[in-house]
């Protein structure tokens, strides 16, 4: 059942008489219009300046530690910086907030299907700091799922301030969530899109644009606060050509494939973090496995974008030059072995990250993953079959489809990889690769990645 149908039939008229009151409470000169629109903008600014905080927090921490994982330090120091940021994570829970904020966008989601629209105002920071331990001692997954629970916390606080009614509470939480994946990605249609299409939520027109308004604010105070930078910068000279077209669609093939099985592996890891009862055992197993991912392959530490940078900028050696699977210089047959072990290891790096007491997310992992198998399909292909198939492309359009696959959004996935890199003339690339992808992972499995469990109650009230 569709979180909006639920919603719609449980509409009491007690909650009506609630609407009625709270529209005395905020703006009583206003339409609920014009209430609705300037109510998304606020929590768009304020959720833009959290995104920008973790950011910087994360970039701090990181700028910190990777002194000590250079030439010169003995390895056990930097190899147990992913297991102390992992515990740190899991005794911030624990002691601190005594809550555990994991799987942010799982939570969102049984949040809104169970009607739970009062979010408890400490989600307003405490995604933030447990992910910037997480991902600033190098834990292998993403931002954006804890500043999108960040973003639904403050559009729920806010709604609740100004006493607006619950079904607008409702509204107000997929506007915050989306202006979090706006803000975090500098990406508005993306982080719309996450709203509509990973959350599920209904909206009218009205409040598609109270949607628009606040990811478009998010993501610009983001980018403001940032020094007008972007995450990954793309400077692409190579014009589109049918034969990528053509290749595109073997590269949707792949990145499908890949998706089923990071999908499993995440499935399966998580269920082995969770079997474990003692919480330390969890967080310190969980560390363990992420440090020995990182170890292999340091390219996995922490969200990855700057070698996504490199790598869709021509620069396909230097990120994977400290692999450990190899004792010589990296070469043409050398570089797609280590791509594999790379695409191999990630999903155990995340779900490491994720699962195991950590605080992250999990789309800028797909993203990374998505530019490795790009890089990989185009050289093993060229390497097979004498093709001059240009890397960065492949790399940049495999970044939709494995998000796409993994994540079963493929319009948040097109839209993010378009906004994040500027790359609209390969458009026709990205809507197939993306199409694709999720084709062949939906008729392996018609589960979503993030699917509510509601409780068997409900159907009786």
């Amino acid at each position: 059942m569709r979180i909006s149908s639920l919603f719609k039939a449980k509409m009491t008229t007690d909650d009506a008489r609630v609407a009625t009151d709270a529209r005395l409470r905020f703006m009583p000169g206003a339409s609920d219009r014009i209430r609705l629109i300037v109510l998304a903008i606020i929590i768009g600014l304020i959720t833009g300046a959290g995104a920008a905080l973790l950011k910087t927090i994360i970039g701090y921490i990181v700028s910190w530690v990777n002194p000590l994982t250079e030439g010169g330090h003995p390895i056990w120091i930097w190899m147990w910086l992913p297991v102390a940021g992992i515990v740190l994570t899991g005794i911030y829970q624990r002691y601190v907030i005594h809550d555990r904020i994991s799987h942010g966008v799982d939570k969102l989601v049984n949040d809104l299907a169970e009607r739970r629209y009062i979010l408890s105002p400490k989600l307003i920071f405490a995604p933030i700091v447990a992910s910037s331990l997480t991902l600033g001692f190098g834990g292998s997954a993403g931002s954006e799922g804890p500043i999108a629970y960040t973003g639904a916390a403050i559009g729920s606080n806010v709604g609740r301030i100004c006493g607006v009614s619950p079904q607008t509470l409702y509204l107000l939480i997929g506007c915050g969530a989306g202006a979090g994946i706006a803000g975090i990605f500098k990406a508005p249609i993306g982080g719309a899109l996450f709203a509509l299409e990973v959350l599920g939520m209904s909206f009218t027109t009205v409040s598609v644009i109270a949607l628009l308004a606040a990811c478009i604010t998010a993501a610009m105070t983001a980018y403001a606060l940032s020094g007008f930078t972007i995450d990954i910068a793309w400077t692409n000279n190579v014009n589109f050509e049918p034969l990528i077209l053509l290749w595109t669609v073997a590269l949707g093939v792949f990145c499908g494939l890949y998706s089923v099985y990071y999908s499993v592996v995440m499935k399966y890891m998580r269920k082995f973090y969770e079997s474990m009862k003692n919480p330390w055992k969890m967080n310190i197993v969980s560390g363990l496995v992420l440090a020995l991912t990182i170890f292999l392959f340091p390219s996995l530490f922490s969200e990855g974008y700057d070698v996504i940078g490199k790598i869709i900028n021509m620069d396909w050696y230097s990120p994977f030059a400290e692999s450990r699977i190899h004792n010589f210089s990296l070469g043409d047959l050398e570089l797609p072995l280590v791509l594999g072990g790379v695409l191999l290891a990630k999903c155990f790096a995340c779900s490491a990250s994720n699962s195991g007491g950590g605080v992250a997310g999990d789309f800028a992992p797909t993203l990374f993953a998505g530019a490795v198998a790009g890089l990989f399909f185009a050289l093993v292909a060229n390497s097979l079959f004498e093709l001059q198939l240009p890397p960065q492309i492949f790399a940049y359009i495999g970044m939709a489809g494995v998000m796409s696959g993994v994540i079963r959004a493929p319009l948040m996935a097109l839209f993010l990889t378009v906004e994040m890199c500027n790359g609209f003339n390969f458009f026709l690339p990205l809507v197939i690769v993306t199409l694709i992808s999720f084709g062949i992972v939906m008729l392996v499995t018609r589960r979503k990645f993030y699917e509510a469990h509601i409780h068997l109650h409900h159907s009786h009230e």
